[in-house]
């Protein structure tokens, strides 16, 4: 819920809100940021009855029973009853993300944490008169995180505070395609990737507990170059749309391969660690030697891709933003098949171990990467 709304649900936000400003349409704008309103509460209600009805067979079929059964579906009854919060923060800040402010939607998010800090160990533990209420306090604190930061956002939007004021409009079917056209795709690419790290994990598993725990350990510089790149990522769909909007494809254009350049310094701060420091990046999750080995082994043959994956999600961003999401979709959808049939040799016919696997999830990124380039390169928009 959280990776489909704020990254793809909310790039077809943050992109049709900023395409409209930049045309000099914020009437479009306005109505666009309503629609997004109605597909938060639309969305968000439609899972909170799936989970509701079908969440405890799905934790059952994953394998839950017993004690871990019934508070899987304590914690989720009230997450899922209360998503529409997760929803409605994660579209209302690509709102303010559209208009250029990237501000207001960091202070909405600090603000949020705050208070899932604050509530947590209370609601969790108890404090004085408080009662501890173990995993349904974790979820409340959950929610009332993201209502927090729906709240300091919908401050600003409804108050007129930024360059629009949230308002409602006529439903018009041409405003649900502006935000959907992109939003879809982009979810369906958050999904791609997610499933690229399960089927890593689960060829990682084929190797062995030790290799299993290094895999989790350094897999964790992976996931921390994603969201990096993805904030910087936002402003990128944001810039892009908006130039494209003026008319002015000379700055999309410049805007679109000034970040995927930002993307590949991210990535190469990254690969510095991987290479450089591989024992004690996994030394900050374990003291288990054979688990040490195989995470810094694995970490040696990945971190080279770490800045070809970086041009890669750059150039995803800039196409988001010039609102073509299909193509990035095929892209991650080779870089899914080549992870899939590379850990499957790896495995299989190889006999080989955790770098063999760290050798293929590279080569997906590289894949990734290329494929992603001869789109940029076929891209009127993006062409140099």
């Amino acid at each position: 819920m959280q990776m489909t709304s704020a990254s793809g649900l909310g790039a077809g936000v943050n992109g049709a809100v900023a395409r409209a400003m930049g045309a000099g349409r914020p009437a479009d704008a306005t109505a666009i940021a309503f629609h997004a309103v109605l597909l938060a509460l639309l969305v968000g209600g439609f899972f909170t009855g799936v989970m509701l009805t079908a969440g405890p067979a799905l934790y059952a079929a994953m394998g839950a029973t017993g004690g871990g059964l019934a508070a899987a579906v304590a914690y989720s009854g009230i997450v899922f009853g209360g998503v529409v919060a997760v929803w409605l923060m994660n579209l209302l800040a690509n709102i303010v993300r559209g208009t250029g402010n990237m501000l207001v939607p960091a202070t909405a998010i600090v603000a949020g944490e705050a208070v899932h800090l604050a509530l947590s160990p209370v609601l969790i533990l108890g404090l004085g008169p408080v009662p501890s209420l173990g995993v349904r306090g974790a979820a409340i604190a959950v929610v009332a995180s993201y209502a927090t930061g729906a709240l300091v956002l919908a401050w600003h939007l409804l108050g007129g505070r930024g360059e629009i004021r949230l308002r409602p409009a006529a439903v018009r079917g041409r405003h649900f395609a502006a935000i959907l056209g992109v939003g879809v795709p982009a979810a369906l690419n958050v999904v791609q990737a997610q499933a690229t790290m399960i089927l890593a994990t689960g060829f990682a598993a084929a190797f062995g507990t030790a290799a299993l725990a290094g895999y989790g350990a350094a897999a964790r510089l992976d996931l921390l170059q994603i969201p990096l790149t993805f904030a910087m990522g936002s402003a990128v769909i944001a810039m892009v749309a908006t130039s494209v909007g003026a008319g002015r494809l000379d700055r999309a254009r410049q805007v679109a391969w000034t970040g995927a350049w930002l993307a590949v310094l991210i990535g190469g701060i990254f690969a510095t660690v991987a290479l450089a420091v591989p024992e004690e990046w996994m030394r900050l999750f374990s003291d288990d030697p054979a688990a040490i080995a195989a995470g810094a082994g694995y970490l040696r043959r990945v971190g080279v891709s770490y800045p070809v994956l970086g041009v890669g999600l750059g150039l995803f961003f800039s196409l988001l933003g010039l609102g073509r999401a299909t193509a990035p979709f095929f892209a991650g959808s080779l870089r899914l098949a080549v992870v899939a049939v590379g850990g499957w040799a790896a495995v299989h016919w190889l006999g080989g171990d955790l770098p063999t696997l760290a050798t293929a999830v590279a080569a997906a990124s590289l894949v990734f990467t290329l494929a992603m380039l001869a789109i940029a390169m076929t891209t009127r928009e993006l062409r140099r």
